[in-house]
């Protein structure tokens, strides 16, 4: 198979897994800008893998099952729902609000785990299927800001500033705000979201190690956002003196780190190679 074949593959496949209805193979042909032959090529080979099934009556295609079969095993492998997900629910209950776990995989965040911990009234519940934005999410910033600045802006040029629509009404739109977000940030400790990644929505999160030493590379990021009117600035010192305690006890505990230290080991080589140093 060429490498464009397996591009295609792969865009089938993204596609699909944003879809929550059955598409038809030309709607899906014209969106991917593929001829239909390749596409129902494609199809065929994804349905016999079973990546892909196909309504029987219609005759419409959808991503099956196999993908998030294989997700949950390789998160099993990596023993992370059950050691961090009861610290994850005691922080939610605690604070009573939706708290969600991401992990740093390459240059990009990646939810793996949540808790509801809202027990009455208006519950917020986004989608984990979603890229986290880095630039407009508290998370994104946690991270980010735990960076070198120009690393930390080349990282959201290259995710792109503006693209996704999962943002809300005050997130970044320029550079330089970023930046002055980020400043921000490294100030006050903690990244904080209000109504930028989500109209209407406050988050705040901060970046957990791979061990409990303050040197050790950032891991990922635990947050808690709900809605604006409960996560009131007056509120807001108390939850992140929570979510820090909930943090150190993951980093104290964290399964991937030895994974983790060696990327960032080889990361950094490649950082300073790229500067010109030990050469």
């Amino acid at each position: 198979m060429t490498v464009a074949a397996v591009m295609r593959c792969l865009d089938v496949l993204e596609c699909l897994s944003g879809e929550s209805a059955p598409i038809d193979l030309t709607e899906l042909a014209k969106r991917l800008d593929i001829p239909p032959s390749a596409t129902h090529r494609l199809l065929t080979t994804l349905t016999q893998r079973g990546w892909v099934s196909q309504d029987e009556v219609t005759q419409k295609y959808f991503l099956s099952l196999h993908m998030s079969t294989l997700a949950f095993r390789s998160l099993d492998g990596r023993t992370l729902p059950d050691i961090v997900q009861s610290i994850l629910e005691r922080l939610a209950d605690d604070v009573e609000e939706y708290c969600r776990l991401a992990v740093l995989e390459e240059r990009r965040l990646v939810w793996v785990a949540r808790a509801q911990g809202s027990k009455s009234g208006l519950r917020y519940d986004p989608d984990m299927g979603h890229e986290v934005v880095l630039y407009a999410t508290a998370n994104g910033k946690a991270w980010l800001a735990t960076l070198p600045e120009d690393e930390a802006i080349a990282i959201v040029e290259e995710q792109g500033l503006g693209v996704s629509e999962a943002v809300g009404p005050n997130r970044a739109r320029s550079l330089d705000e970023v930046r002055k977000h980020l400043r921000k940030t490294r100030e006050q400790g903690f990244g904080m979201s209000v109504e930028e990644a989500e109209e209407g929505t406050v988050a705040l999160a901060v970046p957990f190690r791979c061990g409990p030493d303050a040197n050790e590379p950032v891991a990922g990021t635990m947050s808690i956002a709900g809605p604006a009117f409960r996560l009131t600035e007056r509120r807001r010192p108390e939850l992140v003196d929570a979510l820090s305690a909930a943090a150190e006890e993951v980093s104290r505990f964290w399964p991937l780190r030895d994974r983790q230290r060696a990327t960032a080991d080889f990361s950094r080589l490649g950082a300073r190679l790229g500067r010109g140093e030990g050469r």
